[in-house]
């Protein structure tokens, strides 16, 4: 939502076919045994949680400070296609969705490849068509957000509501159990 409201929907393209990417790899990874070795080892676990907050942190610094659309223009929120893919490594959600259906449909299951064919398309078009729907709603707000204020007032609440998440991630990741 705020890389189109502060770029536009063509902007932030790039972004949204990234994503589709990243989970298709992601969910891959996890049903080839990436998932067990995440959940067996909490030292990695922690990394990949860590690294998630990291990225929120640094998506919220950067917003902080945007309060007019050439400032984001101005490579402010530049994220290439492959920095996309790569971001959904250390996004959370992603993380949790995967491990999730992973563990309890596919993983130890006689069919897991049909299971696993069956599920990645259901994950790319989730990934895209939420994605897409987030950069237009983003987009469909850039003209409005233009005026005045309000563009450094949405950035700002969308970078208390990243380092919010953020707290959270980790607060529940301590939780025991």
């Amino acid at each position: 939502t705020a890389l189109a409201a502060n770029r536009g929907l063509r902007g932030a393209l790039h972004f949204v076919l990234a994503v589709p990417v990243g989970w298709g790899l992601l969910f891959t990874l996890s049903s080839a045994g990436l998932g067990s070795l995440v959940m067996a080892a909490p030292g990695l676990r922690w990394t990949i949680v860590l690294g998630g907050v990291g990225d929120l942190l640094w998506l919220a610094r950067r917003l902080w400070g945007i309060g007019q659309l050439g400032q984001a223009d101005a490579a402010k929120l530049d994220v290439s296609f492959v920095q996309g893919v790569l971001l959904q490594f250390l996004n959370i959600k992603a993380w949790m969705i995967s491990l999730s259906i992973v563990a309890g449909w596919v993983a130890g299951q006689p069919d897991l490849l049909d299971r696993y064919l069956q599920i990645l398309p259901l994950m790319l078009a989730f990934a895209f068509s939420s994605n897409f729907t987030y950069a237009l709603i983003g987009s469909a707000l850039r003209h409005w957000l233009a005026q005045g204020q309000r563009l450094l007032a949405f950035n700002r609440l969308m970078a208390l509501t990243l380092v919010a998440t953020a707290v959270w991630i980790v607060w529940r990741q301590a939780q025991p159990g």
